[in-house]
């Protein structure tokens, strides 16, 4: 029999105590935790101060209504965050062992332009592979999807990274290129390249200039000392391409957006502007439910011959959704 000391009891409310510790680091506030775990504040709060006086430390610096992990704190968050997710995902976890990958929920965040344009094939896929999977999509932007990732909100995120924070992973699974488009018969419709020079005298219609995209065009066209010039501002690819269809301007978009059937001429600017690619976007260290594995081995099944390139350092949000970001 081992000795007194080193006995190892175990304590009925402990998992509890971790998981309302975990979610307060994770989401940076006591009172978020309370409502992702549907507990009042005084109950995490509690279950917080027990873990402080067991392990006879302070695991968190109080600032105003924002907590901030310690040292200490942050080692505890390390040793805890996979036990809790482990527990909270067993059940899943041991279906899939049984060979049971048939059902449970799946919550996915991605911007508009990637649910339209990237998701609709691996979508169809995962949905006749696994129909008594619920999934859902949720519409973002790029900040409102990042803080769902963080607070465990959504199990994963599909979309375009430009920066990528050091809580964050980003796999890129495919790449698309810049793309001139023209309305047909427009002067420089015909060509097969363009340059800078070419394309400075027309009108541009680009999305909000608070947008990567507007950024990425500002800083090449300065870095060639070029002028342009943007005769409308509109959001979303699919208005961007109506607008130019209609002759109001020409545009730099993604070729994630062109099916086509459009009636545009289509130039590459792979001279000028960085490829943009599409990814999984995750939370670092996330304990992955069986779902999200088998989505993640369709959406890259989906992707076989677009194999990601490195993009060239540019400026812009973390986003996966350029024309999305509020």
């Amino acid at each position: 029999m081992a000795p007194a000391s080193l006995q190892i009891h175990y304590k009925q409310n402990r998992l509890k105590q971790l998981r309302a510790f975990c979610h307060a680091a994770r989401t940076g506030s006591v009172s978020a935790a309370a409502e992702k775990i549907f507990l009042s504040q005084p109950t995490v709060s509690l279950q917080i101060q027990a873990l402080e006086r067991e392990f006879d430390t302070i695991l968190f610096e109080r600032r105003g209504p924002k907590i901030k992990l310690t040292p200490e704190g942050d080692l505890l968050f390390q040793l805890a965050e996979p036990l809790v997710e482990g527990m909270d995902k067993l059940h899943e976890t041991f279906a899939t062992q049984c060979g049971r990958v048939d059902q449970g929920v799946l919550n996915v965040a991605a911007g508009e332009s990637t649910i339209l344009y990237v998701l609709p094939g691996p979508v169809q896929q995962f949905a006749e592979q696994y129909p008594g999977i619920d999934l859902k999509l949720h519409n973002v932007t790029g900040r409102d999807g990042l803080a769902m990732l963080r607070a465990d909100t959504v199990d994963l995120a599909v979309g375009s990274m430009l920066e990528v924070p050091d809580d964050i992973t980003y796999r890129p699974v495919v790449t698309f290129r810049p793309t001139l488009i023209t309305p047909l018969g427009h002067p420089l419709a015909e060509k097969e390249e363009v340059s800078l020079e070419d394309i400075a005298p027309y009108g541009l219609i680009l999305p909000p200039r608070h947008l990567s995209t507007w950024r990425i065009v500002d800083l090449v066209f300065k870095q060639h000392n070029l002028g342009y010039r943007v005769t409308l501002e509109a959001g979303g690819w699919e208005v961007i391409k109506k607008y130019v269809e209609l002759g109001l301007g020409i545009s730099i978009v993604t070729d994630v957006c062109l099916t086509g059937e459009e009636s545009l001429a289509r130039i590459p600017l792979d001279r000028y502007f960085p490829k943009r690619s599409y990814g999984i976007v995750l939370r670092r260290g996330k304990f992955l439910s069986p779902q999200a594995k088998s989505f993640l081995k369709v959406l890259e099944a989906n992707f076989p011959e677009r194999d990601p390139e490195p993009q060239r350092p540019s400026v812009g949000d973390a986003d996966w959704d350029d024309t999305q970001l509020g």
